[in-house]
């Protein structure tokens, strides 16, 4: 822990001034500050100066702990990868293909329309004057800018959100739970729904020792668990998903984490992506609502969603919300005071948002272009589903899971024993090894399977299905071919 002499003295320098310039947080307007150090700090020698205050020993260890797999070393290399190809480097391939990440219109999937009208509207008033947008979109553009300061996107907005846009989040979701009420009050718009996880388990995580908070994931996991778990200092309890069946949850197995959690710590679907036909979506709140008020009314429970993995597939406005029940009063006042330390989430992100729960309805201008795009989008997901778990078990060594409502394939591979020890030579997890080798044999990023958590003993990658068709099946080619050529040479 470093210690530090006093704290610096702030004052008004005039342009040009010998002072050490610092810029301050966007509140000073522009205004040039100098730090003035202490008497102490101004006679130390040259060399003195000169040396790092922060290294990796003295920073923060919990930031050390957090891996992200789904942007990791493999990612770093991919980009590595792309600089030489730009620089002319000759490569068994042309491109690398980015299946590490689901972002869909990164992969060339098309906008929403209506969407992308409404926020063209809001980021441009003077286009509602225009005959070229559908009066549905203006109408929703004109109520989300009059709740602004302002009447602009450009304005702060409250911390827990625009009022009419958690007012049209709670409409959706008693909508969606068949008539269980929503608050609009327990709405928090939030920057895409990561923003919203973190908040959470920020106030959820306490205690020392076996006295700990100890926060139960499902393995395989979204990286984003651990991560703000190490971040926080928690203790990640895991519960294993039944891969033979489908990636279920065990009750078992659920309870055999909870019970062995107990000795060291203290134990907490993408909506409209489900295309199985015998898969649902389950909302938790409305499973609480039918257990009766012993439940509804008292166990707090927190949900998310977000413009980016549903069929919208908005990744960049980083846009979401949760819905946060049955809080103490007082805890609610932290949560919001935590959320009021970050101003607000960015207001585009909420007007984006708006349009996720509020879309067109039957009888709108809009509603059959939208319809049109939604199902078109879903469609091909399916498609492109069905087409992943098909190829991927026609490889030998390869076993996909059919995918039922998501953007990934997770399938389990063979490795050799020779490849195992292969790995362990180059200090890599034998999944790593194995993705980094396909990457650079083929240009194809996905991610290993030990960043998201699996079973001791067998080995899985992650892979993106939002490639168009014919770029699918030409990345479940090479996927195929390297994996037969991998077998064979660690046989």
């Amino acid at each position: 822990m470093n210690t530090w002499p006093s704290r610096p003295s702030v004052d008004k320098a005039p342009v040009g001034s010998r002072k050490h310039r610092v810029a301050l947080d966007d509140e000073t307007r522009g205004d040039d500050y100098t730090i003035q150090q202490p008497a102490s700090s101004q006679v130390r020698p040259e060399r003195s100066r000169r040396e790092r205050i922060l290294t990796l020993e003295s920073m923060n260890p919990q930031v050390k702990a957090v891996e992200y797999a789904v942007r990791g070393p493999i990612v770093l290399k991919a980009g590595e990868i792309e600089l030489e190809l730009q620089r002319g480097i000759k490569k068994p391939f042309t491109e690398v293909i980015r299946a590490n990440i689901g972002d869909a219109q990164a992969m060339g999937q098309q906008p929403i329309t209506f969407l992308r009208q409404v926020m063209a509207l809001c980021t441009y008033p003077n286009l509602l004057d225009s005959p070229s947008f559908p009066e549905d979109a203006k109408k929703r553009a004109r109520r989300i800018l009059q709740a602004c300061g302002g009447h602009s996107l450009g304005s702060y907005s409250a911390s827990q959100g625009v009022n009419c846009i958690r007012e049209d989040v709670a409409a959706y979701i008693t909508r969606r739970d068949g008539g269980v009420p929503a608050d609009p009050d327990n709405i928090y718009l939030t920057t895409g729904a990561s923003d919203g996880i973190s908040t959470i388990l920020k106030i959820l995580v306490s205690g020392g020792g076996k006295s700990r908070t100890g926060v139960m994931i499902p393995i395989p996991q979204y990286p984003l668990y651990s991560a703000v778990i190490s971040e926080l200092d928690a203790i990640q309890v895991n519960y294993y998903l039944d891969e033979e069946n489908c990636w279920a949850l065990n009750v078992n197995e659920l309870r055999r984490a909870v019970q062995e959690a107990k000795d060291h710590c203290d134990p907490k679907v993408y909506q409209d992506n489900v295309y199985s036909p015998d898969c649902r979506f389950h909302s938790f709140k409305k499973v609480l609502y039918e257990m009766g008020p012993e439940y509804s009314s008292n166990v707090e429970l927190a949900s998310f969603h977000s413009t980016s993995k549903g069929y919208m597939g908005e990744c960049g406005y980083r846009g979401g919300y949760m819905e946060v029940i049955n809080l103490h009063p007082e805890i609610k006042g932290q949560l919001v005071k935590l959320l009021s330390v970050r101003l607000c989430p960015p207001v585009s992100g909420q007007a984006a948002m708006d349009i996720v729960v509020n879309p067109p309805v039957a009888g709108e201008e809009s509603f059959e272009q939208f319809s049109r795009e939604k199902e078109s989008v879903l469609g091909n997901l399916a498609k492109k589903a069905k087409l992943t778990e098909d190829l991927f078990n026609q490889v030998p060594g390869i076993h996909c899971n059919p995918l039922q409502g998501a953007m990934y394939a997770f399938p389990r591979i063979f490795i050799p024993v020779k490849a195992v020890e292969a790995a362990q030579a180059h200090q890599m997890a034998p999944d790593m090894f194995y993705c980094m080798k396909l990457l650079e044999e083929t240009g194809i990023c996905v991610v290993p399977g030990s960043g998201f958590g699996q079973r001791e003993g067998t080995y899985h990658f992650r892979m993106t299905i939002l490639p168009p068709v014919e770029k699918l099946k030409t990345v479940l080619q090479k996927v195929k071919d390297f994996h037969i050529n991998f077998l064979e040479k660690y046989a």
